[in-house]
């Protein structure tokens, strides 16, 4: 017998995309499990427009300090409704501090305050050996 040249075995090449799916299911799960454990942190701090309700109890070991800088440039401290004068700030940090070593500086200003406030008040912490001072976005 012979072979006619010319002719072709046929090929029955597939592509398997069984192993490609499979992957791809794989790395699907990985992301949605993955992403599931990561959670945003936010800050609530406590302003002196909601006197009405009642904050939620804190354990004194987590009492930060607070303070709001008001439209006019008048410093609120931890929503007492009576302004403390800028002398005053580092004494105010001070005690509080020695209350509770643990707690940080938050400062929320107002977007109409001024600056000069907002660095008055993170000097006074610096000075006062506070380590976590953060700002807040006004409400």
């Amino acid at each position: 017998m012979k072979k006619i040249a010319g002719r072709k075995k046929s090929d029955d090449t597939k592509i398997d995309l069984t192993p490609m799916l499979d992957v791809v299911f794989i790395l699907l799960i990985f992301f949605v499990v993955t992403a599931t454990f990561l959670s945003e942190t936010s800050v609530s701090a406590a302003s002196s427009d909601n006197n009405n309700s009642d904050p939620p109890p804190e354990d004194d070991d987590k009492k930060n300090i607070l303070f709001e800088i008001g439209s006019n440039n008048e410093i609120i401290l931890n929503g007492n409704p009576r302004p403390i004068l800028p002398n005053f700030i580092r004494s105010n940090i001070d005690q509080l501090k020695a209350e509770n070593p643990s707690a940080s500086v938050i400062i929320q200003p107002n977007n109409a305050s001024d600056v000069s406030s907002l660095v008055m008040i993170m000097d006074a912490a610096r000075q006062a050996g506070m380590a976590n001072i953060s700002i807040v976005e006004p409400q």
